[in-house]
């Protein structure tokens, strides 16, 4: 079956860093660009890093770009998500997924658990 679970979050100070990881299972992983999410309450998922299928080329927003780096390691299937710099409007539940979102588990668009992350002093 189809499985992302993420895991490395925690609480931190303003400034801080985390290293979150993703493994990937029931899927060819190797073959797809993969992506970090994250969602605070009320708020629609934000992408926030994304990776080619080879791990040549990644791209982030604005908003996490020089503090935010995203890599992976397909012999592990795990996708990683280096975050320094933290500010307190980092602080959501981080999730990682295809770049497309194409995994489907019991007939809708497969989300993993995610995990959290909160910036606070």
């Amino acid at each position: 079956q189809v499985q992302l679970v993420e895991s490395g979050g925690g609480l931190v100070q303003p400034g801080g860093s985390l290293r979150l990881s993703c493994v990937a299972s029931g899927f060819t992983f190797s073959s797809f660009g993969m992506s970090w999410y994250r969602q605070t309450p009320g708020n629609e998922r934000e992408l926030v890093a994304t990776i080619t299928s080879t791990g040549g080329s990644t791209n982030y927003p604005d908003s996490v770009k020089g503090r935010f780096t995203i890599s992976r390691d397909n012999a592990k299937n795990t996708l990683y998500l280096q975050v320094n710099s933290l500010r307190p409007e980092d602080t959501a539940v981080y999730y990682c997924n295809t770049k497309y979102n194409t995994l489907v588990k019991n007939g809708r668009t497969y989300w993993g658990q995610g995990t959290q992350v909160t910036v606070s002093s």
